[in-house]
Order: C-alpha cells, then sequence, then structure tokens
C-alpha cells in the first residue's frame, strides 16, 4: 500500500511547548494514521520531544507508523533534540512497535483505579481528620488562592526529585506564570481541577500538595495529577492524608465520578503503598520508551 505523510499545523502552542503533526493517508486519501510530537521549550527540557503514534488496527503493518515516525524523529532531530520518549501499555502492539524500532524501556507505570463507591469511607475519613502536628490542611477549586500563589510556585520543586527510572526528563521549572497557564488549561477544556496543600503552620508556606483533575460533567473518572511533599516535610504521612481528604471532597462534590485514577513509577514504592492503603487497585502497566536521536 502506498501511504502519504502530510504535515499539518496545530495551533497548539503553550509557553511549555508546541506540537508537530503528521497524518499518514493511504492511496484513497483516506486518513490510516497520525503522529503528534511535542517539542518542550522550557528551561530544563528544550532537549526533550514527546511522541504519539496511532495506526488504525486493519492498517498496521503497512509502513504507515514507520514513516510517521521516521518524519517525527527526523523533526525532533531538526530542532536539536536529544531524545524522543513515547509511552505504551505492556503487551501492546504499540509497544512491540517501538521496541522494533529502536526505543527501550525506561520507566515502568502502575496504573491504579479507585471506585468511590466502593471506597473505605470511615478508613479514609480516620486518615484525612487524623491531626498532624505543625500542620493544617487547605483546598482550593481552579487558580491557586493568590496568598498562597508565592509558597505554592515553590512547592513545585518537591517534584524535582520524582523517580523517573532512566528517562532523560530533565527539570521542569515552575514559575507562577507556568501556574496560571496549567490551571487555564485545565478550566479552558471544562474540567476542573482540585488541589489539597499540607500548610507548614510555623510559616504558613506549602509543605506539599496533591492535584485532582475532574470532569466538568461530574461523571467519568477522575485523574490525580500530582502528589509530591518536599523533602524537609517526608516521612510524616503528608502525602497519604492530603490524597485520602482529596478522595473524600471528590466523593462529596461529585457523586457521580465513576473512579479515580492514578499512575505511579515502579520505583516509588513508597507511593505506591500509599495509594494500595486509600483502596486503589491496580488496572494495567506501561512503560516510558526512549529513543536517543
Amino acid at each position: 500500500m502506498s501511504v502519504r505523510i502530510t504535515a499539518l499545523t496545530d495551533p497548539e502552542e503553550t509557553s511549555a511547548g508546541r506540537r508537530l503533526v503528521w497524518l499518514a493517508c493511504g492511496p484513497d486519501g483516506r486518513p490510516v494514521g497520525s503522529a503528534f510530537l511535542r517539542l518542550f521549550t522550557k528551561e530544563g527540557q528544550r532537549h526533550l520531544a514527546e511522541l504519539d503514534v496511532q495506526v488504525h488496527p486493519a492498517e498496521r503493518r503497512r509502513r504507515a507508523g514507520s514513516l510517521l515516525l521516521d518524519a517525527a524523529v527526523a523533526a525532533a532531530r531538526l530542532d536539536g533534540r536529544r531524545a524522543v520518549i513515547s509511552q505504551a501499555e505492556a503487551g501492546s502492539p504499540g509497544a512491540g512497535f517501538l521496541i522494533a524500532t529502536g526505543f527501550r524501556a525506561v520507566l515502568a507505570l502502575t496504573y491504579a483505579r479507585l471506585l468511590p463507591a466502593d471506597a473505605d469511607l470511615p478508613a479514609l475519613t480516620a486518615i484525612a481528620e487524623k491531626p498532624h502536628a505543625g500542620y493544617q490542611l487547605a483546598a482550593w477549586e481552579g487558580m491557586v488562592p493568590d496568598e498562597l500563589a508565592d509558597t505554592f510556585v515553590a512547592s513545585r520543586r518537591a517534584m524535582d526529585d520524582m523517580p523517573m527510572g532512566a528517562v532523560d526528563y530533565g527539570t521542569v521549572v515552575w514559575d507562577l506564570d507556568r501556574v496560571r497557564e496549567a490551571a487555564s488549561a485545565i478550566a479552558a477544556r471544562g474540567d476542573v481541577l482540585h488541589t489539597v496543600a499540607a500548610i507548614d503552620r510555623s510559616d504558613g508556606s506549602i509543605a506539599g500538595f496533591t492535584e485532582l483533575v475532574v470532569p466538568g460533567s461530574g461523571t467519568g473518572d477522575a485523574q490525580h495529577y500530582g502528589t509530591a511533599v518536599l523533602p524537609e516535610h517526608r516521612g510524616r504521612s503528608l502525602a497519604r492524608w492530603m490524597k485520602a481528604a482529596s478522595i473524600i471532597q471528590a466523593r462529596e462534590r461529585h457523586p457521580h465520578l465513576a473512579g479515580l485514577l492514578t499512575d505511579t513509577a515502579d520505583n516509588n514504592p513508597y507511593m505506591r503503598h500509599v495509594n494500595d492503603e486509600l483502596g486503589y487497585l491496580p488496572t494495567h502497566t506501561a512503560h516510558e520508551y526512549q529513543l536517543d536521536v
């Protein structure tokens, strides 16, 4: 089958990155696949690109995926990137394709889901209401309140040492503009960002946070975006405390949610243990793959 690859213009561009797009079409002009390449533009990640290649199942093994990959890798190399990453579920055709084309597995992720209706509410309430000496919980929806904005930005460094396996991920540098942009992007697509934070009573600074994005309809699955505690505040069960409070709030505010989704690196046993304690059940494993260009 003769496949034609066409480069498209993607209007989705933010201060954190821009995307390049290619469409694969068969001889009759019918689309058979696509590739999206995100080029990160923030300081600390300008060496990196993220790839998503999709080919219709009926059109696989006819070179569409390989041609899309070639176009994307060439663009990444031309833009001065040294690494391209992509994710695929373990054992899937996508994983086989990435391995066959030179990508290597650099990080394993366990995905898990909690059914709100099946959650152990008394146990979660006991965790959320247990006092933590020197700390208090705060919560907000959407953009962080002005009075907490500076300390929330500072707390984002809690993600800097998040276990990432062998992924050449670089360092994500956060400032207030990036925080605002992330919250605005979630709101623009109609979703709701819920944040729970642990605050150090001694100086009012944020010691850790957990974020949950809920569909605007209040139905379907919500997605945990990140849970992190600053190194100097670890060992006090703050992550477990914040996440339990987040689950309870989600149940109360969005009673029709089907589930809460989370994913954790396999080399992050502490957070995996927290998720297990709170009732999350593993659903599948995926891997991050990396190609050095």
